[in-house]
């Protein structure tokens, strides 16, 4: 902070700063997660899978889904590095903003379009699943007892999938630090289940010997019969299931739907399989979600947040995978594609081998810790839309009004409102359908990655250069690195994704609506932005957005500070920043309270009380918090209107007990000059005589010091 611009010349003149003048500013984002918090928000939807997924999947390809599963879970982490390079690039990153970068506005509208619909339904899909298996453990314990009568599924699956969602509305208005505790503590309880669950089917199998058989490996393509041989119906087509769709109806699909005639080395064959790794690759949602969080992850941020991922690799692939074997090996044929079809991981449960008691009480477990798991998705769903949403309002394309902070939380709770809004809608015309859920789900899961991938491979030769993470699989020709890793990534993804258009009719038609609507919805709305003079016409430089409030006095209570130590960082325009950013690289965020004052040096006169921000200031605390967001450490921004920017400082300083006070190095003054003048008004002022603080002056490779006490002589 450059003090050369002060009128003050005397020390000791009355300021006119007062406590009702300065303002507290608050905003969505000035609160960090460590990287096990990081790492349980994602896996409440990456492990929630591991209830649904594998009915769903064997629904559709027979019993070599855990084999599917198991490759798209391999394959996933092929696809979160591609997550992790976008995120070292862009603080603010995820799908939309990638895809802006490399390819344009409109591209990067309708792959967050496409998002969208994943995320609408994620929620609902993981909200319905902990319905059946909460109705499906309490009929289980009627009929037990002989009662004569059942919950419906349907509906009442339904309805505790709208209790959830608004449970976790709320606590997402309240903050995302308060959602993610409830998620960390939900990961806990999965992980003793999931041990609990290994060991017991481990057992099982090592006792009985016809348990001791891997499914087999060719997926079953042909067109789906019941229990009794009769065609299964599709709901909304009407028709026969049919893993093929649209492709059922040529000649290849003909082929395909007897197994036995195919040749799996053939063209045929590996359409085969890429049908059914199609199928599958809904195991891998939650990719999205754990790049929106990245802003979240806190410091040293990369790090953190390349450990968060590797945990959710390691966990999701040990619990879903396992599980889905499991479920072939151990729970007979016809229990599981009829009665626990939607329940999987109830049916192994109930046919392990132990006591009826004993299971019926592992049943119970499974069922409350997926209650609260497939709880934690749906929480996961609205963190992760919110997060999009709030890249699409902040690039100008949605009205300011979404963006307008919480009064209390400081949360975007008009977002919040709007994404739960349309679950709720999509839980209720769903009628509480997890395999029709599950369906719609895979199309947005898959074309969301195919436009990051395909993002991501466009920036490497759009925008050359180190990375503080690259993609594994690069090969140097001559002076080009040309990545054939992401490439290789966006090939696959884009083959499932094509595969997925024809053979999954119910998802491309009710994705394509969607998506196309959402996307028309978008434009628009941007056309009226710009019509408005408030678009960012491309650039992604719009302000954010802040609470205010005046502090009441300069308490450490009144301005929010918990910390023991506490320090104070002045600065009066951009060219404060780089002294900022060098100086937060120090700071132990888990021990310090980092005050960053913005003087707003005006003319002694009359003062009246604030209305709010200048524009000036919310720019200049947007690009605060940016770096703050960079680096995953939070700061408390004041503003604070005054004729005499070092007695503003010294009387705030003074009343924190600030350890440290650091000004930016001066154009026009020496940092000697700046120190003396400093501390000359430090030893003039009243109050905290006691007091002893450190002051620095920051400069381009200079850090200039000078201990400030009330003994000190001049």
């Amino acid at each position: 902070m450059s003090q050369a611009q002060s009128p003050a010349e005397v020390p000791g003149k009355r300021s006119a700063i007062t406590p009702g003048r300065v303002l507290v500013v608050s905003t969505v984002m000035l609160t960090f997660m460590s990287y096990w918090r990081t790492a349980a928000v994602v896996l409440c939807d990456l492990a929630s899978t591991a209830y649904y997924i594998g009915g769903i999947v064997e629904a559709q390809i027979g019993k070599a889904a855990p084999w599917f599963i198991l490759a798209v879970m391999v394959f996933s982490y092929a696809v979160r590095s591609v997550y992790v390079e976008s995120c070292s690039m862009f603080t603010r990153g995820g799908v939309y903003r990638i895809v802006k970068e490399a390819m344009g506005g409109i591209p990067a509208r309708l792959s967050v379009s496409a998002l969208l619909f994943d995320y609408v339904l994620t929620g609902p899909i993981s909200g319905v699943s902990a319905g059946q298996y909460l109705i499906g453990l309490t009929n289980e314990i009627l009929h037990h007892f002989q009662w004569k009568y059942a919950i419906p599924v349907g509906w009442g699956s339904a309805a505790i999938a709208a209790l959830i969602t608004l449970y976790f509305w709320r606590a997402n208005v309240r903050g995302l630090r308060e959602s993610s505790d409830k998620a960390l503590k939900i990961m806990a309880a999965t992980t003793v289940m999931g041990v609990v669950m290994i060991v017991w089917c481990g057992l099982t199998i090592a006792t009985r010997p016809e348990a001791r058989h891997l499914p087999p490996v060719t997926p079953d393509l042909s067109k789906k019969v019941d229990a009794e041989g009769k065609p299964k119906i599709n709901e909304v087509t009407g028709r026969q299931e049919d893993p093929l769709g649209w492709l059922g109806n040529t000649s290849v699909g003909a082929t395909l739907h007897d197994p036995s005639k195919v040749n799996w080395l053939s063209l045929v064959g590996v359409l085969g399989v890429l049908i059914a790794f199609g199928h599958s690759v809904l195991a891998m949602s939650g990719e999205e979600t754990l790049a929106q969080v990245y802003r979240e992850v806190e410091s040293p941020k990369l790090e953190n947040f390349k450990k968060a991922a590797f945990i959710v690799f390691i966990y999701s692939l040990m619990l879903t995978s396992l599980i889905s074997f499991f479920a072939v090996m151990i729970i007979p044929d016809a229990a599981r594609t009829d009665r626990y079809s939607d329940n999987l991981i109830s049916g192994l449960a109930m046919s392990v081998v132990g006591p009826h008691w004993a299971r019926l009480g592992l049943h119970a477990l499974v069922v409350v810790v997926g209650f609260l798991i497939l709880s934690g998705s749906a929480n996961t769903a609205i963190v992760g839309c919110n997060g999009v949403l709030s890249r699409v309002a902040e690039d100008g394309v949605l009205p300011d009004w979404f963006l307008q902070p919480h009064p209390r939380y400081g949360t975007t709770h008009r977002l919040l409102n709007l994404i739960v809004g349309l679950q709720l809608f999509t839980i209720f015309v769903s009628h509480g359908d997890v395999i029709l859920l599950g369906e719609a789900y895979a199309f947005g899961v898959v074309w969301s990655f195919v436009f990051m991938a395909l993002a991501m491979l466009v920036l490497r030769f759009k925008r050359p250069g180190d990375r503080a993470f690259l993609v594994p699989g690069n090969i140097k020709v001559g002076s080009v690195d040309w990545p054939v890793g992401i490439a290789l990534i966006f090939l696959i993804l884009l083959l499932a994704a094509s595969v997925n258009i024809l053979s999954k009719p119910v998802a491309t038609i009710s994705g394509g609506i969607f998506t196309v609507t959402l996307f028309a919805i978008l434009m628009g709305s941007e056309r009226y932005q710009e019509k408005q003079g408030k678009s960012s016409k491309g650039e992604t430089t719009r302000p954010d957005e802040f609470n205010v409030e005046t502090a009441p006095s300069f308490s450490p209570e009144a301005l929010k500070l918990e910390k023991a130590d506490k320090v104070l960082v002045g600065i009066r325009s951009e060219r404060s920043l780089e002294m900022l950013k060098r100086y937060l690289g120090e700071v132990d965020p888990e021990k310090t309270d980092v005050v960053v004052v913005a003087a707003d040096v005006v003319p002694r006169r009359a003062w009246a009380p604030m209305p709010g921000l200048s524009k000036s200031d919310q720019a200049l605390l947007s690009k605060v918090v940016k770096i703050a967001e960079d680096m995953g450490k939070p700061v408390h921004p004041l503003v604070v209107p005054t004729d005499d920017a070092y007695e503003a400082l010294i009387r705030i300083g003074r009343a924190i007990g600030a350890r440290e006070i650091v000004l930016g190095a001066s154009k026009r003054l020496r940092p000697k000059v700046q120190l003396d003048r400093f501390e000359q008004f430090w030893k003039a002022g009243k109050g905290g005589d006691s007091q002893t603080s450190t002051l620095r002056v920051l400069g381009e490779g200079r850090d200039d010091r000078r201990e400030l006490s009330a003994a000190r002589q001049v």
